[in-house]
């Protein structure tokens, strides 16, 4: 490996933890050695966590405690904190472990956005990685610094969608 990537997948529209799922099993499929840490959707049925648990060479993790104050969310703010403080530790701790090729932390930006880690914590992860690592990291928002600090950035731009007519989000599509 020349470079350890970092990559992140953001926006508005559907395809981001579909394409670190993608980049997951291409990487696995290659013989490399795969973290998946998903932050904030917690305990939220998946299909790509579902299928990537059963792959030789990918580890998932469940960091989140689920959607922060929607879907009825009834968990105290800190305890999402806390639970995103520490995926954030064994993100880290993974980077540097060198067990891994490649560590998905799916929704690391989107907890930025529902304020349980800041801009300054995800930066430092990315500073922090290993030269002969990749970190892919998925959300909705563009921050640029993390953008700066990134080799590929992917924006899902959403047209038009489901929900907005009213269609609930529909499993082994939506999740």
């Amino acid at each position: 490996m020349q470079k350890g990537l970092v990559i992140i997948y953001i926006g508005n529209g559907k395809g981001k933890t579909s394409a670190a799922a993608g980049l997951a099993i291409r990487a696995a499929g290659t013989g490399m050695k795969v973290l998946y840490a998903q932050f904030v959707k917690g305990d939220w049925p998946s299909g790509e966590r579902k299928i990537l648990e059963t792959l030789p060479n990918v580890t998932v993790k469940l960091m989140g405690r689920g959607f922060v104050g929607i879907l009825g969310d009834r968990k105290p703010i800190e305890e999402h904190i806390r639970a995103a403080k520490l995926g954030l530790k064994l993100v880290l701790k993974a980077l540097k472990s060198k067990k891994y090729d490649l560590v998905i932390a799916d929704e690391a930006i989107s907890a930025i956005e529902s304020k349980l880690l800041t801009v300054e914590d995800v930066y430092k992860l990315i500073k922090q990685k290993p030269q002969n690592v990749h970190l892919c990291l998925t959300g909705h928002k563009r921050i640029k610094k993390l953008i700066d600090a990134a080799d590929l950035v992917t924006e899902m731009k959403m047209i038009k969608h489901p929900y907005y007519l009213g269609i609930l989000a529909q499993r082994g599509i939506d999740y």
